[in-house]
Order: C-alpha cells, then structure tokens, then sequence
C-alpha cells in the first residue's frame, strides 16, 4: 500500500517543474483546465481498476495531473496579491478544508458503500470545476515578458529554501498516509461505538480542519515578521507532537496530533510567501514547481518509506522517524535565516 501510495505522490511531485515552466508560455488558465480534465481521467481509471497495478496506474495519472495545480494556482496569486501571506493562507485555509473532508468522505464511502464512491466525488468536482474555470478564469492574452531578463540573486538562500521543502514534504507524505491507520487502531477507546473506518477517518479529518486555525495564524504573522525566522521555528515545533504521536494512544494522541495540524500548517502560507520573496516574477512558476517536485515528488517516496518501517517494526515508529527526517529542514532553516538577517 505504501509503494501504490508513493506512486500517486511521486507524480504529484514529479510534474510540477515542466508545469512551471509552462506556467509562463501558456498561463494558468490553461494548465487548470489540464489538471481539471487529467484529474477526471485518472479518478475514472480509480473507479473502474480491478487489480493492484491499475490502481496504481490510476493513482499515478492522478497525481501526474494534479501536480499541474499548485504551479499554476499559486503563481496566479503571487501576481495579484498585496498581502501575500494573508492571501495564500485565505487559500490554504481552502486546501485544508478540502483535506478536512477528504479523508471522512473515504471513511464514510468504505464503511457504508464502496471507496470507488470516494473517486466519483473527486470526479464530479472536477467536472463541475472545467466549466467555472473555463467561463469564469479570463485568459491571458500574451506571455509575461516585462521581468524576463531578471536573474535570480539568491541563489543559496533558495536551495536552502528547498533542502527545507523537500524535508518537509517527506515528513508530510509520511505522517498523512498512516496517521489514519494509527487512529484507527489507537483510538477505539475513544468513540468506542465507531468502527475503525469511521474512527481513522473521523479523526484524520479533525487534524486537518485544525490546520485551518494553522494556516490563519501563519497567514497573520507572515506579512508581519521575517519569514525565514517563522519558518526554521515553524519545522522545530512540528518535531515533539511526531514524536508525541508514535508514543501516545486514546486521547493524548488526538490532543497531540490536533496540535501538530496546528503547527505543521503554519508552514504553508509562510513557505510560499518566502519563495515569492526570493524569486522574481518572470521564475515565479518554475521556483514553485521545483519546490513541488522536492515537497511531493522526493518526498513521495516517504509512503514507501514507512510502509518498510512499519512492517519491520511498528506503525507507532513510523512518527518518531518523520521528526528525525526533519533534521536537515532545521539546519537548512538556521543557516536560511542568518543569510536573509545579513541581507540588506
């Protein structure tokens, strides 16, 4: 399952650099309307696979075309935006709620239909969001040209920047895909009624909607102090509620996973706004489709990863090893805020 899982995530990541770069030939307008129908094509494949290899398959189309998004999307918003974190925290505060949902929807498919309905969901969203994006988006009508001459002048503050995203994509890939199954098998005391479906999905959804309160707080602070500063102490907190989930059961796990969605989530509107800080418009797509591809694509192999931790030990071990994984996030992250504190 975590290889099937790795392959999905993989793809999420592994598209995102040609999507920035043809973020600046063919506007975003165009790449939505691509992952939109690239996502339905791939939800189909889900819906209809029969054996594991399909489904990877399906997974992977999934992903390949939803990778197309996060390029596209966020670029559109650094170009339009004043108040840059308050806006991509507006914006993950969407993300999160639609992470939120996710994981009840499964739960609720699985336990009462079929996991295929999960996918039918997914596909009816997207086939509702080509119309609204294809009428309501205007298109572009030339390439940006007005800073294409503008080089990058930071360069090592940006590979410090994605040594820091691809540690916390690792993370993030890891502790997401079995964080359902240690509720469900961790917190049968606690609604002891609910099957361990609904309990995994239940409370996996409780930990992204508190990503929502996340992603205000960074939204907040963000446009008001040093963003480098947040972010090394942003991936710091995120180490003690891992290691708090691999040692905890009923309860404490629930009240420390909600604070890690809390903690992790206030990287989001902080780490894009820094990456729009650091690169001019005219690399705009490109630096977040590389960011992507670090976050997603090396660190979708964390699934498989885990699954290999899990079956040699415990699945408990599975979140004291992701907050060892961020320990090159934090030496990238100090040596990141030092070079912006000497920048003038």
């Amino acid at each position: 399952l975590g290889i099937m899982a790795s392959a999905g995530a993989f793809m999420f990541g592994a598209g995102a650099i040609p999507a920035g770069i043809l973020e600046a030939k063919l506007g975003g307008r165009v790449l939505l309307l691509i992952y939109q129908v690239g996502s339905i094509i791939g939800g189909l494949g889900l819906i209809l696979a029969k054996t594991p290899v399909q489904m990877t398959i399906g997974l992977g189309i999934l992903g390949l075309a939803s990778s197309i998004y996060h390029p596209a999307g966020l670029t559109i918003l650094s170009r339009r935006l004043k108040n840059l974190s308050k806006g991509m925290a507006i914006h993950g505060v969407a993300g999160s709620l639609g992470l939120a949902l996710g994981p009840l929807f499964a739960g609720v498919a699985a336990e009462f239909g079929s996991w295929r309905v999960s996918y039918l969901i997914w596909v009816i969203l997207q086939g509702i969001l080509v119309f609204v994006t294809f009428f309501m988006i205007k298109r572009r009508n030339k390439p940006i040209e007005n800073e294409t001459k503008k080089e990058i002048k930071d360069k090592r503050s940006i590979v410090l920047y994605y040594v820091m995203s691809t540690a916390l994509g690792f993370s993030f890939g890891g502790f997401t895909t079995y964080m359902p199954s240690l509720f469900g098998s961790q917190t049968t005391g606690i609604f002891a009624l609910l099957p361990e479906t609904l309990n995994a999905g239940f409370f996996t959804t409780l930990v992204f909607t508190s990503g929502i309160l996340g992603q205000t707080i960074g939204g907040y602070v963000g446009d008001r102090y040093s963003r480098s500063f947040l972010l090394f102490w942003i991936v710091i907190l995120n180490m003690p509620f891992l290691l708090l989930m691999g040692f905890t059961s009923g309860w404490s796990l629930l009240i420390s996973s909600i604070l890690l969605g809390i903690v992790h989530f206030l990287n989001q509107p902080v780490a894009n706004a820094l990456l729009a800080e650091l690169t001019p418009s005219s690399h705009r797509g490109i630096g977040y489709g590389i960011s992507f591809f670090l976050s997603f694509g090396i660190g979708g192999i964390a699934p498989a990863v885990c699954g290999w931790i899990t079956n040699q030990y415990s699945i408990e071990m599975v979140f004291p090893f992701m907050a060892i994984s961020l320990i090159p996030a934090v030496i990238a992250g100090w040596f990141l805020m030092k070079r912006k504190n000497q920048t003038p």
